[in-house]
C-alpha cells in the first residue's frame, strides 16, 4: 500500500540489504579456504567452515550491535573461534584469515535483487543516505564495489556519528545533515533490532526488508520480502 506520507529522505541499511553480504562473504571464504589449504589443517570442508563463519560471525556482531563488545573484538575473535571450533587455531593464521578476509570481502559487488533498479526508480525523487554499523574503511569500499556511491548523497557509520544504531542518535545525526524533522525520514533495513527499533527509538518510519519472510514480532511501518515492492510503497 502507498505511503500516505510525503518523505523527503530515504535511509538505508547497507549489509543484506544492499550489498549481498552472504554472497560476498561466502565467495571471499571460498577463496581463503582454498588459498590457505585449510582443510590440510583440519577444517574438515568448505561447507563446515562457512557454517561455523556464520554461526561465529552472527553471534559476534550481534554483541557487537547490542553494545557489548567492541568492533575490534569481532576482527581479533571472529577467525580464532572458527580455528578453535576445528582444533585447528593458529596465532599467524587466524590473523592472515581475518586481514585477508577484510581487505577481499568488500571489494566483492554482488547486490541484493533489484537493488540498482529500486535506486535508479528513488534517485531524484528523494535524498538517499546509508546508516550502518559496519567499519567505516570498509563501507566505502562496498559502496564503490557495488557501484552504489552515485545514488547517496551521504554515508553515516557508527564511527563517524559516535553512535551506532540502535540508538537513536545515530538517526538524530543524519537527520541534522538534512535539516529535516523525523517525520520527513524513513529507514530501510533488515535487521529488526538495529535498523527497526533505531528507527522506532528516533522517531522515524521504517520499512523491514524481509526476504526469508521471518516470523516475528515487532511493530514495522511496512514489510517487504523483495525490494521491487519499495515501487508500491515509496
Amino acid at each position: 500500500m502507498p505511503s500516505d506520507k510525503k518523505y523527503a529522505c530515504i535511509f538505508f541499511d547497507l549489509d543484506h540489504t544492499l550489498w549481498d553480504y552472504e554472497t560476498n562473504s561466502r565467495e571471499t571464504l571460498g577463496e581463503l579456504y582454498h588459498q590457505y589449504d585449510l582443510q590440510a589443517k583440519g577444517v574438515t570442508t568448505l561447507e563446515a567452515f562457512l557454517e561455523r563463519f556464520k554461526t561465529v560471525n552472527t553471534h559476534l556482531w550481534e554483541l557487537y550491535d547490542t553494545g557489548r563488545i567492541a568492533s575490534e573484538v569481532i576482527r581479533r575473535e571472529r577467525f580464532k573461534q572458527i580455528l578453535e571450533s576445528f582444533h585447528a587455531y593458529n596465532e599467524k593464521l587466524s590473523e592472515d584469515l581475518s586481514t585477508d578476509y577484510l581487505e577481499a570481502c568488500p571489494k566483492k559487488g554482488s547486490l541484493m535483487p533489484y537493488a540498482i533498479e529500486v535506486l535508479e526508480y528513488l534517485r531524484g525523487k528523494y535524498s538517499l543516505s546509508v546508516i550502518t554499523n559496519g567499519f567505516e574503511e570498509i563501507q566505502h569500499t562496498k559502496l564503490t564495489s557495488g557501484n552504489l556511491h552515485k545514488y547517496f548523497d551521504h554515508i553515516v557509520t557508527s564511527q563517524k556519528a559516535g553512535h551506532k544504531k540502535p540508538a537513536k542518535e545515530i538517526f538524530e545525526f543524519a537527520l541534522k545533515y538534512y535539516a529535516i524533522g523525523n517525520h520527513e525520514a524513513i529507514m530501510i533495513g533488515d535487521n529488526l533490532i538495529t535498523d527497526m527499533g533505531g528507527s522506532r527509538n528516533a522517531s522515524i518510519d521504517n520499512i523491514f526488508y524481509n526476504p526469508e519472510r521471518s516470523a516475528h514480532e515487532s511493530i514495522v511501518t511496512h514489510e517487504i520480502a523483495c525490494l521491487s515492492e519499495l515501487r508500491q510503497i515509496l
